[in-house]
């Protein structure tokens, strides 16, 4: 390990669950001390300022067997490096950065962080800590389905669905899709208070999920093209109606006995997109972390803002529960964070 401090702890305070259960269980968020564990050659250890709650946590939580072992949750977080790995060129001592992680590797829920530095972007200048801590995940889903999955470019047009605009991902999908392609984006949104954040985010036009159909063939009776989808279930007849021939969608969700065959008539298709699939499957690669960067200069250019709603702090057990209600009452608009 190379690095400019002479001190670098050994364990870290924090924040794990014990067992899976109701979110007001008592062993369902614990202060403990765990060890740091090894600094690979790719690794940064990052002293974290601030981290969000993603629903992913709350999956995580309520599926975790290891009962009696402590689990640290959290993949987002924002920080500063205060070590790196022998074969990390891409930060130095001191450099302020902002990730996801990996689903395989112990969370952000700590005072010192291990992340591989190639899925590290560094952390947009014009904003705090937390409201920093707001955007990886969700900028990694929203780009990677709009500019890998759906291939959208620049000259892109059509129109775009996004599905649940106000929520986290929606928030950033939206903005990113305006910013970077000549697509219509359509949002879903039905409470006064989403509908107006989906405006805010820049959707051209929002309709209410509870009538997608009626409300979708009105704004887009040619059939929209692309379908950016987080809530599945029961939905496939309705997408392969509103879409257009060859339309595609990408999910983020796993709804169980998902019968795709109302797709084929049109030709359309069905794409997942999982924002973890490259630090487990694809280490070497370094797209997220251009990805990153390419959003943080957005954000100091003033082209996307931050979509944290929620501020809590400090980062303890009191206020990763309360963060994970906050995901759990399906009520969020934005993003959640927890600030050290």
């Amino acid at each position: 390990m190379s690095t400019t401090q002479s001190f670098v702890p050994s364990t870290s305070r924090s924040v794990a669950t014990l067992s899976a259960g109701p979110i007001d269980a008592a062993d369902s968020f614990v202060e403990v001390d765990l060890p740091i564990g090894e600094i690979g050659p790719h690794d940064l250890l990052v002293a974290v300022k601030a981290v969000s709650v993603n629903p992913v946590d709350v999956k995580q939580r309520a599926g975790n067997q290891e009962q009696g072992e402590p689990k640290v949750l959290g993949y987002d977080a924002a920080g500063t490096v205060v070590a790196v790995g022998t074969d990390v060129t891409l930060f130095a001592v001191g450099d302020d950065v902002f990730y996801a992680g990996s689903i395989a590797r112990p969370g952000t829920n700590t005072e010192c962080h291990v992340v591989d530095a190639r899925v590290v972007g560094r952390k947009p200048s014009s904003l705090s800590y937390g409201d920093a801590a707001a955007l990886p995940l969700t900028s990694i889903t929203a780009w990677e389905a709009l500019f890998t999955e759906m291939r959208l470019t620049t000259e892109s047009t059509g129109t775009l669905l996004v599905m649940g605009g106000a929520g986290g991902v929606g928030s950033v999908m939206i903005q990113l899709a305006r910013a970077l392609t000549g697509v219509k984006v359509l949002a879903t949104a039905s409470r006064p208070e989403s509908v107006k954040w989906a405006e805010a985010m820049g959707a051209h036009h929002v309709i209410n999920h509870h009538h997608l159909r009626e409300e979708a063939k009105a704004v887009a009776p040619e059939g929209i093209n692309w379908i950016f989808s987080p809530f599945s279930a029961g939905n496939v007849e309705t997408y392969a109606e509103i879409m257009a021939v060859r339309g595609a969608v990408v999910a983020i969700d796993e709804p169980e006995g998902l019968d795709l065959l109302p797709l084929k008539s049109k030709s359309q298709s069905w794409q997942w997109e999982l924002m973890f699939t490259v630090p487990l499957h694809a280490p070497d690669d370094l797209s997220q972390h251009h990805l990153l960067n390419r959003v943080a200069d957005l954000v100091d250019r003033g082209v996307v803002r931050t979509t944290a709603t929620q501020h809590f702090s400090p980062l303890d057990a009191r206020n990763i529960r309360e963060a994970h209600r906050a995901v759990e009452s399906g009520k969020m608009i934005g993003k959640v964070v927890v600030e050290a």
